[in-house]
């Protein structure tokens, strides 16, 4: 494939609750487009150590179990699945032991390695472009995407839509947000935008808004290059 028809990767980076998922999934959608959520990979890897027993504590066994599960993950934006172990994990991989293990297990540096290898993998792979969100896409991940966005939001609006999402109460969501971003900046880098990033936010904006400016931002950039 040439350089001139090579199809875009697009890296959407951002705190919890921004809004990353929607827009992506959008965005591939719109552009035909792979999708990958990066963060449901360190949920399944997350879930593999949970029904294997393991106690989150233990690095070793950790390492061991969440690197030698067996995982597959779809990259169609219409059905983004999860399979664990054989056994779709879509779903489970959402519940709030999931979320409460998932830095734990993600703060493990070979758990990371072995996931970022396997998110390159597929991004390699993606003949008609991917998107792809999640925690330190643009900078460790994907440095050379076409396109990097950091998507914010206010962070009263970041727990209304996650609360939203899980029917849950809103002083809570926002304390369990606040208590993730702590723990993610541990583990990839503070909640900042990246070098070379294009920050959107997206507070008072609804999803289609915040896709056209995406779109407007990549139609510039063809137009440039």
């Amino acid at each position: 494939m040439s350089e001139a028809s090579k199809k875009p990767v697009i890296a959407i980076d951002g705190p919890s609750g921004s809004g990353k998922s929607t827009v992506s999934k959008t965005l591939a959608t719109a552009l035909e487009s792979a999708y990958l959520d990066t963060g449901s990979m360190y949920r399944a890897a997350t879930y593999a150590v949970i029904q294997a027993g393991v106690d989150t504590s233990d690095a070793d066994q950790v390492v061991k179990t969440a690197t030698g599960a067996d995982l597959k993950f779809g990259t169609k934006p219409e059905d983004p699945f999860t399979v664990v172990g054989g056994e779709d994990a879509s779903a489970a991989i959402r519940s709030e032991e999931v979320t409460a293990a998932v830095s734990a297990v993600a703060s493990q540096p070979a758990v990371r390695e072995n996931l970022i290898k396997m998110q390159r993998g597929i991004i390699a792979k993606a003949k008609s472009g991917i998107v792809v969100e999640g925690r330190d896409i643009a900078e460790v991940v994907a440095p050379d995407a076409d396109l990097k966005v950091y998507l914010t939001a206010d962070p009263a609006e970041r727990a209304r839509r996650r609360a939203a999402e899980t029917d849950g109460d809103e002083s809570s969501t926002q304390a369990s947000i606040d208590k993730r971003d702590k723990a993610d900046s541990k583990t990839t880098r503070p909640l900042e935008a990246p070098e070379g990033s294009h920050v959107i936010d997206s507070t008072e904006l609804p999803i289609v808004e915040v896709v056209a400016k995406i779109l407007a931002l990549l139609n510039n950039r063809n137009i440039d290059g």
